[in-house]
């Protein structure tokens, strides 16, 4: 059961609210995850320049070679960036889940405490994801819009991960709410689009965690999440 202020109606203030007191911890979130990307591309950089340089003039395959060791090189740090980002969606589910400020270190901590569970649901998802994209574009945004939910099971129970992406799927698109709770994200995620575009990409930096906490609280709300 969740803290009481979850299940309270959604607004703006609120959500603008629970960001505030979470700035240190978001701000956080954000400096590790562009680091650990920024580390990532320099090793690309740096491994495909080598590889250049001792290619000298072999030809297109030493080119072709060293471009994919550089991505090989850069998959870690690119898959840790990742894994650190889901804390954008996971911090607003633990604060509504508890009703506390979440600090710095409850924040890494959680993410410390399951890793391994963390990146195979990711990988889950994103294969999910993609194959429906590739497929029809449709089904893979369906899976896409399923992710508050399936990212707050995954944080929040012991479900197993397919049980919770499978329960997840279900409190979407088979429960009463779920409906409106899609298109209330929905537009959510166009006014982010909107702000983002407008400030040439700063807005994000405020209008994607207001709207993660926002997003959460109407799941709960609306009965998605219990």
């Amino acid at each position: 059961m969740a803290a009481s202020l979850a299940y309270e109606q959604p607004t703006i203030n609120k959500s603008w609210e629970a960001f505030l007191a979470h700035i240190p911890t978001i701000l956080l979130i954000w400096i590790v995850a562009v680091a650990l990307a920024a580390v990532g591309f320099g090793v690309y950089c740096v491994i495909a320049l080598v590889g250049l340089g001792i290619g000298g003039n072999s030809g297109d395959s030493v080119v072709a070679l060293s471009s994919a060791l550089g991505q090989l090189g850069q998959l870690p740090f690119s898959i840790l960036s990742s894994l650190v980002g889901v804390l954008f969606i996971a911090v607003p589910a633990m604060y509504y889940h508890g009703g506390e400020t979440i600090t710095v270190n409850t924040a890494f901590a959680a993410l410390l405490r399951r890793p391994l569970r963390y990146l195979l649901a990711g990988f889950l998802f994103s294969l999910v994801a993609g194959v429906g994209l590739v497929l029809c574009v449709l089904p893979g945004l369906a899976v896409l819009l399923v992710m508050p939910v399936y990212v707050n099971r995954i944080f929040l129970t012991n479900q197993s991960i397919t049980d919770a992406f499978a329960a997840s799927f279900r409190a979407v698109y088979r429960s009463s709410n779920g409906m409106s709770f899609l298109g209330i994200e929905i537009l959510a995620w166009l006014l982010v689009a909107v702000v983002t575009v407008c400030t040439c990409g700063l807005g994000a930096l405020v209008a994607v965690p207001v709207s993660t906490f926002y997003l959460q609280n109407a799941a709960y709300h609306k009965g998605l999440i219990s």
